[in-house]
């Protein structure tokens, strides 16, 4: 254990100017394999189990709790999504991917974030059970599946035209 002085002249005058408030770095705890994948997915299912309700024009209404003022009443995905907050680290990680695709949907179009969410939930479980079946993570089987090819190819061939000379 060091005590103060002893850390205080250990760090350099221009440093201890700079920066005058000492931090403390604390370990972190680290999960690898099936155990980590079960419960970032038990986070994004838990997100798109609560933002999934909201989908359509049947959609039903959210009530989220605020911490200032009345609870707010809604039925956009996106909100919904931004609202949660888990506990357990691990499930929110899960769950903060999910919002992620929410809010670059509600970026990007607008509209749409609750199918966004529920999309990536399914592209999310089949990606997990692809992994745990031993399949390499960084290569999307997607891409190079035989009956899906040509419409990637078609796609990549509208994107190189539209793209302009001068980029």
């Amino acid at each position: 254990m060091l005590r103060l002085p002893t850390v205080m002249r250990q760090m350099r005058p221009v440093s201890r100017a700079l920066a005058p408030h000492l931090t403390r770095a604390y370990a972190k705890d680290v999960k690898f394999g099936a155990d980590a994948r079960a419960m970032m997915l038990k986070g994004v299912d838990l997100l798109a189990d609560a933002v999934a309700v909201t989908m359509g024009p049947k959609g039903r209404t959210v009530i989220i709790e605020q911490s200032w003022g009345s609870p707010k009443v809604t039925k956009d995905g996106v909100t919904v999504a931004k609202a949660i907050d888990l506990k357990c680290k691990y499930q929110n990680i899960g769950a903060k991917l999910v919002q992620d695709v929410a809010n670059n949907t509600n970026e990007e179009a607008g509209d749409g974030t609750t199918t966004a969410t529920v999309l990536a939930r399914a592209i999310a479980k089949e990606g997990f059970d692809s992994i745990s079946k031993g399949a390499n993570p960084v290569r999307s089987p997607v891409c190079h599946d035989p009956t899906t090819k040509p419409i990637f190819c078609y796609f990549g061939a509208l994107q190189l035209r539209e793209t302009p000379a001068h980029w």
